[in-house]
């Protein structure tokens, strides 16, 4: 049975070229679909695979005599390409340092950021991995200060009529619906974040994405692990800082535009495709500022299960 995406309805064909296959079972070995069996010394298909080929390419890519191939879902042997050397790749310490160096930059030099980085950031996102293949991830990217200004002046707009949802009355009344969590944080964070960025975009100031030269919303569509847009977003993120821009995630965007009439047209009017359960903005550019310090982080809690 094909596990539907948005993108596709079908299962992915497996061509198998009994000729190049040594019948050395990594395939079988890698696919949890289990959709590959060994017989005579040869891989062919199962008659008892789990779903069918969601081309996640496994197989495809382990092989190491190119007889199996993978076609449908978006996917190709085209898409194949050869992995790095691994003496090129960073180690740990290189990578925690690029970690320990990024810090949220919402101050920038007015400079468009490259096309040439753009694209890289792009690639390096799409990297990122994901529930079910193809990806289901959209990507709405605002190339210039004057578009991300636009959306910011929009966004304003539209929480001006919206600023019903943080009025006492209303927070007093879904409190037994939404608990004390909820009723905290729309209280203690929501009202004042709506007031702060509609109040300063009157003053033609911009706290919602400060007037970066660039910016990414990453968001899913109905069939979509919730995760799996933040992750590229990560990914883009890091891609970012490493080749030496500044960056920032935004949370106040996402979840005030997901429900509702005024939130779908809203959506309509950005050309963004779907409401999605979990979506993420992120901003970049030339940083104005330069950090001098990192700063130490904690997680809730770390609890160890086993010796």
């Amino acid at each position: 049975m094909p596990i539907p995406t948005s993108r596709v309805k079908e299962n992915a064909q497996i061509i198998i070229h009994s000729e190049r296959c040594t019948g050395c079972g990594l395939c079988v070995e890698v696919c949890k679909d289990f959709s590959l069996i060994i017989i005579d010394k040869k891989v062919q298909l199962s008659d008892t695979p789990a779903f069918g080929c969601i081309a996640c390419g496994h197989c495809m890519a382990i092989c190491p005599t190119e007889a199996i191939e993978i076609s449908g879902r978006e996917m190709s042997q085209a898409d194949l390409f050869g992995l790095p050397d691994k003496k090129s790749l960073p180690g740990y310490e290189a990578l925690l340092g690029l970690l320990q160096n990024r810090r949220s930059i919402r101050e920038y030099k007015d400079q468009p950021v490259e096309k040439e980085l753009i694209d890289k950031i792009l690639a390096a996102a799409r990297q990122a991995p994901m529930g079910l293949p193809p990806s289901d991830v959209n990507v709405l990217i605002l190339e210039s200060k004057q578009e991300v200004h636009a959306f910011a002046k929009d966004y304003c707009d539209y929480l001006e009529k919206m600023k019903w949802m943080v009025a006492p009355w209303f927070l007093a009344l879904m409190r037994p619906f939404w608990g004390k969590a909820n009723h905290e944080l729309f209280r203690d964070f929501l009202r004042p974040m709506i007031q702060i960025f509609t109040g300063s975009m009157k003053k033609d100031i911009n706290h919602v994405t400060y007037d970066a030269p660039l910016a990414m919303y990453f968001y899913g569509s109905p069939y979509c692990d919730p995760a799996d847009p933040i992750i590229p977003a990560t990914y883009a993120m890091l891609a970012a800082e490493s080749l030496g821009l500044g960056t920032c995630m935004l949370g106040g965007i996402h979840p005030m535009i997901q429900n509702g009439g005024a939130a779908r047209k809203f959506r309509e009017r950005h050309g963004i495709r779907y409401k999605s359960r979990e979506g993420l903005f992120v901003i970049f550019g030339h940083s104005a500022v330069k950090y001098h310090k990192g700063i130490s982080r904690t997680f809730a809690s770390e609890t160890v299960i086993g010796s």
